[in-house]
C-alpha cells in the first residue's frame, strides 16, 4: 500500500510539473511574439489595387487601397456584399498577391517575398479562422490542432499539450476526442479559434466567423476570440456583415464597390447596413 501510494503522489507530481512546464512554454512563446509585435504598426497595406483579368476582360475588385492597424487591436471590415472585403483579407494575409501596392506585415513586406518564403511566414505569424470551421472531418478536435502546430515545427508530445491546453481555453476540454460530425458550430468554430491562437501567431486574421452561427453561438465566439486576443496581446482583422461585433472593435474600417470609405461617408445607413447593437452580456 505504502508502494501504491507513493506512486500515486508520484504520478500527482509528474502531471503538475508537465502542466506548468507547458504553461511556461506558452508563456515564453507568447513573449517572444509580443517582441515581434511592438513596432506599433501590426498591418500597413499602401495603394492595394486588385484587378481580374479574363481575356480581353477585366473586373476592378479593390482599388487604391491604403490602412494601417496598429498592434494588439481588433479591426473590423464591413461592407455589402461583394464590396471586396473577403479579398482584402486574403491579400491583407498573404493568400493573394495584389495587381498593384504592397503589404507589410509586422515590419516584413510580404509583397516582396518568394512564395515559400510568403507560405513560411504565413504558418509563423498568421492564424486564420474560416466561417466554414475548415475541420478535417476524420480528425478529432485535438487532432485537428495538433495537425497545425505539428506544421509549425512543434513535436508531437509538446503539440498534444498545447492542443489541450488551447482547448481548454476555449471551453472545449472536454470535447478534446469529439469528431467534428459531434460538436454544434459553436463548437467547432471554438475548435478554429484554439487552432488559430495555437503556437501564438502575433496575428489572427477571420472570414465572417460568425455567419454559420446563430445569434448566441456567435457572442459566445466573438466574446471568446476577443478577450483571448487580449490576453495574448495578438491582432485581430475581421471580415464580418454582423453589425453587433463593432462594439468589441478598436476600429472599423467600411468598404463599398472596392474602395474604402471616409468616416464622414462610412455611416451605416450610407452603407445600408442595420445599425449596430451591442453583444448581450454574458451573466
Amino acid at each position: 500500500m505504502r508502494f501504491s501510494s507513493s506512486r500515486k503522489n508520484g504520478t500527482g507530481r509528474l502531471l503538475q510539473a508537465t502542466q506548468r512546464q507547458l504553461v511556461t512554454k506558452v508563456h515564453n512563446r507568447t513573449e517572444t511574439a509580443n517582441v515581434a509585435h511592438q513596432s506599433g504598426q501590426a498591418i500597413a497595406a499602401q495603394h492595394i489595387d486588385m484587378v481580374y483579368r479574363t481575356g480581353n476582360q477585366s473586373q476592378t475588385v479593390l482599388k487604391d487601397i491604403s490602412l494601417n492597424i496598429g498592434s494588439g487591436t481588433i479591426q473590423l471590415l464591413m461592407g455589402p456584399s461583394g464590396s471586396g472585403k473577403t479579398t482584402l483579407l486574403s491579400i491583407l494575409g498573404g493568400i493573394l498577391s495584389p495587381t498593384q501596392g504592397t503589404v507589410s506585415l509586422l515590419g516584413t513586406d510580404i509583397t516582396s517575398l518568394s512564395k515559400r518564403q510568403l507560405a513560411k511566414f504565413r504558418l509563423n505569424n498568421i492564424g486564420f479562422i474560416f466561417q466554414g470551421f475548415n475541420l478535417f472531418d476524420a480528425l478529432t478536435a485535438v487532432e485537428n490542432i495538433v495537425v497545425a502546430l505539428k506544421m509549425k515545427g512543434v513535436r508531437p508530445r509538446a503539440a498534444r499539450q498545447e492542443a489541450l491546453y488551447w482547448l481548454d481555453q476555449v471551453g472545449l476540454a472536454d470535447k478534446a476526442h469529439h469528431l467534428p460530425k459531434n460538436l454544434s458550430g459553436g463548437q467547432k468554430q471554438r475548435v478554429a479559434i484554439a487552432r488559430a491562437l495555437a503556437g501564438n501567431p502575433p496575428l489572427i486574421m477571420a472570414d465572417e466567423p460568425t455567419a454559420a452561427l446563430d445569434s448566441h453561438s456567435g457572442h459566445v465566439v466573438i466574446e471568446m476570440l476577443c478577450n483571448l486576443a487580449k490576453q495574448n496581446d495578438r491582432t485581430v482583422l475581421m471580415v464580418t456583415h454582423d453589425p453587433r461585433i463593432q462594439s468589441v472593435a478598436d476600429q472599423v474600417t467600411y468598404l463599398e464597390d472596392g474602395q474604402l470609405q471616409s468616416p464622414e461617408a462610412s455611416s451605416t445607413d450610407e452603407l445600408h447596413l442595420p445599425q449596430p447593437q451591442p453583444w448581450p452580456r454574458s451573466a
